[in-house]
C-alpha cells in the first residue's frame, strides 16, 4: 500500500494526435511515430530513406484528410477525451494526475514536469493501453525512463503494464455491448477489432494478440456469446510487410458472403475514441461493409471519458496502492464533460437500417 505520507502521482500515457488536421501538422506528428524504434524495426539505414524520401512525401495530405473528418471545434477526439480522463480521475482519487502524449503535445515530458511540478514522491505509470505491446506500452515507458534520465532525483516509480483482463475493463465493456444492443438490438455477429502490429513482433514474442484475444474470450464469455457470435480481427495495417490476421476491413468484405448483413464492431484495444475507429472503422468500415452486401452496421464507441472509464482505472489504481478520494465534492457527474459542437456528427453514421 502507499505511504500516505508520500505525494503519489498518477501519469496517464496515449500514442498522441496532431496539433491539427493540416498536412504541416500531420506531417511532424507522423516524422515523430514513425522514427520510434519500437513502432517500426527495420534498420535506419533502410527505413530513413523511404520515411523521409517517400512517407512524409505523400502520406500527410491524404492523412490530414481523413482527420479533418473527425475533428471537433474544439480540436483532437483522443485529445480531449484524454484530457477529460485526466481532469475527472484527479478529482476522484485526490492525487495529481496528467496526461503525456508518446508524440505531439501534451508529451510524456511536460506530464512529468507537471507531477514534479506537484512535489511527488512517486509515480504511478498507467498507459491507456488495455493490451500489452512493445510498440506502444513499451514506448511510453522507454519515453520515461529517457525524461527520468535528466532528473537529479528521481521518485519512486511503478509501472502498470496491462489490464486486459481487470475484472473492471471487462465489465465496462460488456456493459457497453449491452446498452448497444438494448438500443440497436443484438447483430448476427460482434467483430473485435483491434490496432496491428507486424506478424514478425508477435512471433519475436510480443504478446499482444494473445492478451488481444483474451480481453475479447473474457467479454464474450461474459456477455454470454456462443463461439460463432463473435471473432477478432486487426485494423490500421501499414506497409506490405504481413501484420496480423485477420485483417478488419477483409472479415467485413467477407461476412455478407457467409450470410452475415447485421454486425456490430468494437475496438476494446484503444481507450479513447480516435482516428482509427471514427473514421476507419465508423466510416469507412462500414462502407465496406454495405458495398459486399452488408445491410446493417453498428459502431459500438469506446468507454471515452465517460464514469464508466473512469471507474475502471479507479479499480486498476486500488489494485496498485491507490486509495479512491472519497468526498463527496469530489464527485463528477457522467455528464459533465466536454461537449463537442459536433460530436453526434462523429456517430450519426455508425448505424445503417
Amino acid at each position: 500500500m502507499i505511504n500516505e505520507t508520500e505525494t503519489t502521482g498518477v501519469l496517464l500515457t496515449n500514442v498522441g494526435t496532431p496539433a491539427s488536421p493540416t498536412p504541416a501538422a500531420v506531417k511532424g506528428y507522423l516524422k515523430e511515430f514513425l522514427s520510434d524504434r519500437r513502432v517500426v524495426e527495420i534498420p535506419k539505414l533502410a527505413w530513413w530513406p523511404l520515411l523521409h524520401g517517400i512517407i512524409l512525401q505523400s502520406r500527410p495530405k491524404k492523412s490530414a484528410a481523413l482527420y479533418q473528418k473527425i475533428w471537433t471545434e474544439n480540436g483532437s477526439p483522443l485529445l480531449l477525451y484524454s484530457q477529460n480522463i485526466a481532469k475527472k480521475l484527479q478529482n476522484q482519487i485526490g492525487y495529481p494526475v496528467a496526461i503525456g502524449m508518446h508524440y505531439g503535445q501534451p508529451s510524456i515530458k511536460n506530464a512529468l514536469e507537471k507531477l514534479r511540478a506537484s512535489k511527488v514522491k512517486k509515480i504511478i505509470v498507467l498507459p491507456l493501453f488495455p493490451q500489452y505491446s512493445a510498440t506502444t506500452t513499451a514506448s511510453s515507458l522507454d519515453k520515461v525512463s529517457d525524461v527520468l534520465k535528466t532528473w537529479r532525483i528521481i521518485p519512486k516509480i511503478q509501472t502498470i503494464t496491462h489490464y486486459a483482463d481487470h475484472p473492471a475493463f471487462i465489465r465496462a465493456i460488456s456493459i457497453s455491448i449491452q446498452k448497444a444492443w438494448k438500443t440497436q438490438g443484438q447483430a448476427q455477429h460482434l467483430l473485435f477489432s483491434y490496432h496491428g502490429i507486424p506478424k514478425k513482433y508477435a512471433d519475436l514474442g510480443d504478446p499482444y494478440p494473445e492478451l488481444c484475444y483474451r480481453t475479447a474470450r473474457l467479454v464474450a464469455e461474459t456477455v454470454k456469446l456462443s463461439q460463432e457470435q463473435w471473432s477478432v480481427a486487426f485494423q490500421s495495417r501499414l506497409g506490405r510487410a504481413e501484420w496480423l490476421t485477420p485483417y478488419t476491413n477483409t472479415v467485413l468484405a467477407q461476412l455478407p458472403q457467409k450470410k452475415i448483413t447485421n454486425v456490430q464492431v468494437i475496438c476494446p484495444g484503444f481507450a479513447v475514441d480516435c482516428l482509427e475507429t471514427l473514421e476507419e472503422i465508423a466510416m469507412r468500415g462500414k462502407e465496406q461493409f454495405i458495398q459486399a452486401g452488408g445491410e446493417k452496421f453498428y459502431y459500438i464507441s469506446g468507454l471515452n471519458d465517460t464514469m464508466e472509464h473512469i471507474n475502471v482505472l479507479i479499480s486498476i489504481l486500488s489494485d496498485n496502492g491507490v486509495k479512491e478520494n472519497t468526498h463527496e465534492n469530489s464527485k463528477i457527474a457522467d455528464d459533465d464533460r466536454i461537449v463537442y459542437s459536433n460530436a453526434s456528427s462523429l456517430h450519426d453514421n455508425t448505424s445503417i437500417s
